[in-house]
């Protein structure tokens, strides 16, 4: 299927609405990192520092991306994926190594209503951002935008996590549901970073 490049209008306005969501995506994690800090310090959760270290990779992603946008080239394109791929890795082994510990050690964190309320509506906002990206991305043609939504996406798939781990542990006193989530994050980052390594490989070969 013959897919029809937007006109320079619609282009136009496709690259103020990604700039406008990077922006959004970045303020908001600039705020998150501040409130994070104060819930964990507050709480001693292992899974809100993670959670927060996890919103400064996703500021990275977001500054990577207004550079993307503010130039032009497949070059400058390819060389934004690989820095998100490496966020994505760096995420995932931080979460490894943050799990294991947590449940090796049988960490208990305290209770943090703070902390559920903050993951619950960052993972609504994640999740509006993350389609936001998503479909301007492929609209414009940008694989940098589309890419980092799904930085996004996980960034709402963890705020999932935590919350649910906080919920469980709050409620049910299930301490380990908190670490055993993060397994699942791994698993998403770890996927998203091959598939980035992958294509960008492909691409300079084709070039």
């Amino acid at each position: 299927m013959t897919v029809t490049p937007p006109t320079e209008e619609r282009s136009r306005m496709l690259h103020r609405r990604g700039v406008g969501l990077e922006v959004v995506t970045l303020a908001w994690n600039i705020v998150g990192v501040v409130v994070l800090a104060i819930l964990a310090l507050a709480s001693s959760s292992v899974a809100l520092v993670g959670f927060g270290l996890d919103s400064l990779i996703e500021i990275g992603a977001s500054t990577v991306v207004l550079w993307e946008l503010a130039g032009t080239g497949q070059d400058r394109q390819r060389r934004a994926l690989r820095l998100i791929g490496a966020a994505f890795v760096a995420l995932a082994l931080y979460l490894s190594i943050q799990s294991t510990v947590a449940l090796a050690t049988g960490h208990h964190a305290g209770s943090s209503g703070g902390g559920i309320v903050w993951t619950a509506i960052t993972a609504a906002v994640m999740f509006t951002l993350a389609t936001g990206k998503a479909r301007t991305g492929r609209a414009l043609g940008n694989p940098v935008l589309a890419t980092e939504g799904r930085v996004t996406f996980v960034d709402g798939l963890l705020a999932v996590a935590v919350l649910v781990g906080l919920s469980l542990d709050a409620a049910l006193g299930w301490w380990w549901a908190d670490p055993v989530a993060g397994y699942v994050i791994v698993f998403y980052a770890v996927r998203e970073a091959v598939e980035i390594f992958r294509s960008g490989s492909s691409a300079s070969v084709e070039a």
